[in-house]
């Protein structure tokens, strides 16, 4: 039976914390869906549909990597998907608490549903998307922050 993760988020812009967050998952199982969210409380650097090209691009060469966007509840997303499990990137304790909230919800509307929590590299804890769009607001350059190869000017100018 194949072992197939969801990692979901708003990913606004994907970036290279998201990244090694993948390539842990990418050990511990066979499939890894990379859920892009429509949060509709945020203001939005990028369209869905450029985010997901975005990671699409990515991870072009590699089939065990899956995206797709939704709409619906996370847990409703992962029965649709055949996730079993959750995968959370954590940067530190406010990161920890804040999913372990979300964990215990999720435990209560889909038991089937485990959430493992990943920390992120000491090298990559600092790193945000909120940040980044900071940075960009403010005509920084962004380009170590992101996944190498990737220049967010080719889906922002879309």
């Amino acid at each position: 039976m194949k072992r197939i993760a969801l990692f979901a988020g708003s990913f606004d812009p994907f970036t290279r914390g998201h990244e090694v967050v993948v390539e842990e998952a990418l050990q511990l199982f066979d499939e890894v869906v990379i859920g892009v969210g429509e949060n509709v409380s945020k203001r939005s650097l990028l369209s869905v549909e450029q985010r997901c090209r975005l990671i699409e691009d990515l991870y072009r060469d590699n089939q065990a990597v899956k995206v797709a966007s939704y709409s619906t509840l996370t847990g409703d997303f992962a029965r649709e998907v055949g996730a079993t499990v959750l995968v959370r990137g954590v940067r530190n304790t406010i990161d920890f608490e804040f999913e372990r909230s979300i964990e215990a919800t999720n435990r209560q509307l889909y038991p089937e549903l485990t959430t493992v929590l990943l920390p992120t590299p000491a090298d990559y804890m600092h790193i945000s998307s909120s940040m980044v769009r900071e940075l960009l607001a403010f005509g920084r350059d962004v380009s170590d922050y992101m996944p190498q190869g990737v220049d967010l000017a080719n889906y922002i100018s879309e």
